[in-house]
């Protein structure tokens, strides 16, 4: 078992404010979103932000995908500062809630923050068992590689990195910057291909990240599309997984895991020319809460064992018990005491 230190764990993403209230079918109509949409927001969005925070009784809690994973990995080790964070904020209100409350749930966060633009958010919006989110970077999109030149003791301290594919959106060089730092010291580097968008639309600057990934994580659409922009030719999940494996690698000395998500159906870890299956116990319809973060909470979970050098089982286990607790919640909570089992 590896011993638990600060900074054992440093993760990039886009820290963002989410604002999250429970709305009706003809409220996402209104906006035209449906109901489980993953999107940045585009101009006709904006008034939700604000139609959230004064008419709606909203709650406020650290987010983006990365800084949730952090959370929740600090959750379930229950040890401050193990997981540190970079990603960029504007200087004002917005800013100070969310570094409060992501210190309140143990991340160490160092953020770079930037005069000119307004501390990023995301609106959650609920409807039943569905969530909808749109994400409004602001100033997570000013992210800039003299942060961490600034703060490499950070990078030097970590053993392991966590980076989101939304981060590709915002700067491809920081994200190089740390995968070859990590390959350079055999340190571990896993990522996620967050989105389907990810796949389409920042194809290159995703390929030439991909050689130094040893981990990759995706859920079945986001792999299914991966494979259609790479050409896979095939539509089979297990066959995909195998080509995710084989790509190009830096860093010989680890092999790629690829682990896909399926919903309810098995998680799949691919390792050189295995895959095992791990079942995951279906949840009732009426037992579900809020889907929100789930994903976000499987990697939370498996990174707080991977990071103890646990075995596949223990880390999979716990990522799945973690993402089951988050979705008999409301958004990406982590109140009381993390239950494993």
């Amino acid at each position: 078992m590896s011993e638990l230190r600060d900074g054992l764990l440093l993760g990039l993403g886009n820290p963002l404010l989410d604002i999250s209230a429970i709305v009706d079918n003809e409220y996402l109509a209104k906006h035209d979103l449906g109901p489980d949409n993953a999107i940045l927001a585009e101009d006709k969005h904006m008034p939700i932000f604000t139609e959230l925070q004064e008419k709606y009784n909203a709650e406020y809690i650290a987010g983006g995908s990365v800084q949730n994973t952090l959370r929740v990995c600090q959750w379930i080790l229950d040890k401050p500062n193990v997981a540190a964070y970079f990603g960029c904020v504007g200087q004002d209100k917005n800013a100070e809630i969310l570094e409060k409350r992501a210190r309140a749930d143990g991340v160490d966060v160092c953020y770079q923050k930037n005069e000119e633009q307004l501390t990023g958010r995301c609106a959650v919006l609920i409807t039943g068992k569905h969530r909808s989110l749109i994400a409004h970077l602001a100033a997570a999109n000013f992210f800039s590689e003299d942060h961490i030149d600034k703060n490499f003791k950070y990078v030097e301290n970590a053993e392991y990195f966590y980076i989101s594919g939304f981060f590709l959106t915002v700067s491809p060089p920081s994200i190089l910057k740390v995968a070859k730092h990590a390959k350079e010291n055999n340190k571990s580097l896993l990522m996620n291909l967050s989105a389907p968008f990810i796949s389409q639309l920042f194809k290159e600057p995703l390929m030439q990240v991909i050689p130094y990934i040893d981990l990759l994580f995706g859920n079945e659409s986001e792999a299914l599309t991966f494979a259609k922009e790479q050409n896979f030719g095939t539509e089979n999940l297990k066959e995909i997984g195998f080509k995710m494996v084989s790509l190009p690698k830096e860093n010989e000395n680890r092999p790629r895991i690829v682990i896909l998500t399926q919903g309810s159906h098995p998680v799949l870890l691919f390792e050189n020319n295995t895959v095992r299956e791990f079942p995951v116990q279906e949840i009732k319809e009426c037992d579900i809460v809020d889907t929100n973060g789930a994903g976000d909470g499987f990697v939370g979970g498996f990174l707080s064992q991977f990071i103890q050098k646990k075995s596949f089982d223990d880390c999979i286990a716990v990522g799945i018990r973690a993402a089951r607790e988050i979705i008999f919640r409301s958004g990406c909570s982590t109140e009381g005491e993390f239950k494993f089992c």
